[in-house]
């Protein structure tokens, strides 16, 4: 592997680029997979084991995503003062939102129209650190509080449901209950970020920071990454299990051994419930734990991506949906439609489109390789040009 000029800590970018590879996966299933424009992977009813295995790996990639943001957050504004840890959250939180409307939009649509917009992930990062810019003045104890209210109470809001396109119900959408499709103007729009939790689990990870600050003690870091991702994978298990509170549709009993267990793991994602946090950092935190100190070819491979993240997202998105219209072309069928419009989805032109699984996990394994190369070059340029601050927004 190329050698950089680099202080970063490998076991944070190693986390956060096995995530994003994962997370390919989820994005190639949903350009490719038969049917995956209309239906749900983790419908019990229509879904199959492996196919639900492909939805919910892929349930690690926003939580950790958004969880080592507070926490690179922190390690960041370890170096610099608080008012400059504020000034880059609140710019960076703007130019992201900007990404969100304007960039992350098209690639993901190439709609010149904008007819649909959809808040994704980068919306929602954007928007929690501009909020986490206003409270990174408190302490860190006041910090781990509210993160917890706000990750381990949300789902107490569950019962709270708009309807329409009221101001009141917007601001709802974007505080707590995803919304998707709703016409505003002339313009479709889908809230499938609601902040409240995500803005606690950012909150939360910018204090696991402190675990990572120079001069930390390794033994006393990987002692707390054990605790906690554990007490965190038996929490989900203790609370899935009550099935009382933590997620917006409890766990039932179905008439196979198989779909019962399929049931119990179908965790609520819009917005993301307690257990579906419980169950996705637990583990990370674990992988953490086991990961400080291993370094290998495959860890180096995990780490370039993780080092160019926003890079990395935009390309991947490109890279998989114009394979998309390029399989249209070659195997028949009309390319317009995967111009991602009001009309395409309202009329269901791509009920019937789509690939095995198996094709799925072949594309996926083309569009790493064809991405890796991009991605370490740019890691290598970002890292030896560290005096070229627009870097850091890229």
């Amino acid at each position: 592997m190329t050698q950089v000029k680099s202080t970063r800590i490998e076991s944070i970018d190693i986390l956060r680029g096995l995530v994003m590879v994962i997370m390919a996966l989820d994005h190639v299933r949903d350009y490719f997979h038969y049917g995956a424009f209309f239906s749900d992977p983790t419908n019990l009813e229509t879904t199959t084991p492996f196919l639900f295995f492909t939805r919910f790996i892929t349930h690690y990639c926003a939580p950790v995503f958004i969880f080592l943001a507070g926490t690179s957050a922190f390690l960041y504004g370890s170096k610099k003062t608080k008012h400059q840890l504020f000034k880059f959250l609140i710019t960076r939180g703007f130019w992201l939102i900007f990404l969100a409307f304007v960039v992350n939009n098209f690639v993901w649509k190439f709609d010149i129209t904008y007819s649909v917009i959809i808040l994704q992930v980068i919306w929602a990062i954007g928007l929690c650190m501009i909020l986490l810019s206003f409270i990174i003045f408190f302490p860190i104890r006041i910090l781990l509080v509210i993160g917890f209210i706000l990750v381990a109470g949300h789902n107490m809001l569950d019962g709270i449901v708009m309807q329409g396109t009221s101001f009141k119900s917007i601001v709802w959408y974007i505080l707590h209950q995803s919304q998707f499709f709703i016409p505003i103007g002339d313009k479709m729009y889908a809230f499938a970020y609601p902040i409240i939790p995500w803005f606690g689990l950012i909150t939360l990870g910018y204090c696991l920071g402190t675990l990572f600050k120079n001069g930390f003690d390794i033994t006393i870091r990987k002692k707390w990454l054990l605790r906690l991702g554990l007490a965190s994978t038996a929490l989900f298990f203790i609370i899935r299990g009550i099935n009382v509170y933590g997620d917006l549709v409890p766990w039932s009993v179905q008439n196979t051994t198989t779909k019962t267990i399929l049931s119990f793991f179908s965790v609520t994602k819009y917005p993301p419930s307690l257990a579906y946090l419980l169950i996705t950092i637990g583990p990370s935190l674990l992988f953490l734990y086991g990961i400080e100190k291993i370094k290998n070819k495959i860890t180096d491979f995990f780490l370039i991506f993780g080092r160019v993240p926003l890079f990395y997202y935009f390309l991947h998105i490109i890279v998989i949906h114009a394979s998309a219209i390029i399989g249209i072309l070659i195997f028949g069928g009309n390319w317009k439609h995967m111009i991602l419009d009001t009309d395409v989805f309202m009329n269901a032109k791509l009920i019937n489109y789509g690939y095995s699984l198996f094709i799925v996990y072949l594309v996926w394994v083309g569009v790493m390789a064809l991405l890796y190369y991009p991605c370490k070059k740019y890691m290598v340029y970002k890292a030896n040009n560290k005096d070229k601050w627009w870097l850091s927004y890229l």
